[in-house]
């Protein structure tokens, strides 16, 4: 029997154990997959069950997918280029750390058919994810991309790393045609984000990395300013088969079953 885990903090909203154990039942695969709210200080034991191989695989969500590299004996060249890791695994006696994020959101945009070429992106903060998402977003080719962050240190240190983006200070406003919430503000209805829904102009695409709640407070605001909403399902569904793909060396489906899997 093997073993797989989500780590984060927190962990509760995670339905990453639903998926992936879905995917295991439907394939016939002897294993479990199990989420577990971790600290800091318990990312070197995580490893070493990896090393050991008490575990067989783990992915990594907030906020540990840059502090977990230290811990790591090799990186992919997209977590080398991200700097962020997400999927953790061993070969050849190696615990490496490879990012799926990266090519999850690029799918899930396509998935929207919203012509993002040539389109000026405005990211709302500065985690782990972050770097994924300039990433995907420069493969796809948009025009622009802003950035601002509540901490205006961790904005710079992505500058430092992309210096084509546009760092802007929390709550300016900003020409753009999508925005993006790569923050966890949203999840509360006492959550703040210091963005005029009523003055970005018309038909603006408002996207959210939260899967869970369905709508957090920054897409309904942006629903109730008739502008485009999407949730972070199918980035979450994307990274996730291609994290239960490189483990397994199954490709599981992705049909209405897991979509609806994933909207309750």
């Amino acid at each position: 029997m093997k073993n797989f885990l989500v780590i984060g903090n927190p962990i509760e909203h995670s339905f990453s154990p639903k998926l992936h154990n879905h995917w295991i039942k439907k394939n016939n695969i002897k294993a479990t997959y199990k989420k577990l709210e971790a600290n800091l200080d318990d990312l070197k034991n995580i490893i070493d069950d990896v090393r050991e191989e008490r575990l067989d695989g783990v992915n990594v969500t907030v906020p540990f997918k840059n502090e977990i590299i230290k811990h790591l004996d090799e990186l992919s060249e997209e977590s080398r280029k991200s700097l962020s890791v997400n999927t953790i695994y061993k070969v050849n006696n190696k615990v490496v750390g490879h990012n799926t994020d990266i090519t999850g959101f690029e799918l899930a945009i396509r998935y929207t058919k919203y012509d993002i070429q040539n389109r000026e992106i405005l990211i709302l903060g500065a985690g782990g994810v972050v770097s994924s998402i300039i990433i995907a977003l420069q493969n796809l080719k948009v025009s622009k991309i802003r950035l601002m962050n509540r901490t205006a240190e961790k904005a710079k240190k992505l500058k430092e790393r992309f210096s084509e983006i546009e760092i802007l200070n929390w709550g300016e406003s900003c020409k753009f045609d999508m925005a993006i919430n790569a923050t966890s503000l949203g999840l509360n209805k006492v959550d703040n984000i210091n963005l005029n829904y009523e003055e970005t102009g018309e038909e603006k695409f408002f996207y959210d990395v939260i899967y869970n709640p369905i709508e957090t407070e920054f897409l309904k605001k942006a629903k109730k300013n008739f502008h485009r909403t999407e949730n972070g399902k199918m980035m979450f569904i994307y990274q996730a088969h291609l994290s239960f793909t490189l483990w397994h060396k199954v490709m599981p489906e992705i049909n209405d079953e897991v979509i609806n899997l994933i909207s309750k």
